[in-house]
């Protein structure tokens, strides 16, 4: 079942002139930051608020790290902007075959590591009216953690 937006990816080219710009516009802090070799990105999550499910949603603000890695062939043809919407979920691999079940593409045949050692997989944006699509399961909720 989703539970909550758990965040919008933004892909950007300076992370740090990004952090700033939500920090001084809305008043956002970093909650988090890392750099995941394996989807050649440095990120930021911005913490904006809780839910009633424990989680959070936040912003997470993306510079690709290598020309390529999926956010720099996205900046290069559409520049910065929103790059997905990300949902949280207890089980990513029910939600991903849920979503298959009904016709939706995912991108990764098994669910990969994302930020924070969660889990994730990315459905098709073909497939979901135009927008690429995140499950996110955090780390508290996968069962090796």
């Amino acid at each position: 079942m989703i539970t909550r937006i758990d965040h919008i990816g933004i892909a950007c080219r300076d992370l740090d002139a990004s952090i700033d710009f939500y920090r001084r516009t809305y008043g956002f802090e970093v909650f988090h930051q890392e750099v995941n070799e394996e989807q050649g990105v440095k990120e930021a999550m911005l913490r904006i608020s809780g839910t009633d499910d424990g989680g959070s949603s936040y912003l997470q603000l993306l510079e690709p790290i290598r020309p390529d890695s999926a956010i720099a062939k996205y900046l290069a043809k559409n520049g910065e902007g929103v790059h997905h919407v990300a949902f949280g979920t207890a089980d990513v691999r029910a939600e991903t075959a849920a979503a298959t079940d009904a016709g939706v593409r995912a991108l990764y045949p098994e669910p990969r590591r994302g930020t924070s050692g969660s889990t994730i997989n990315f459905l098709h944006p073909k497939d979901c009216q135009g927008i690429l699509t995140e499950l996110v399961q955090s780390a508290e909720a996968t069962p090796e953690h």
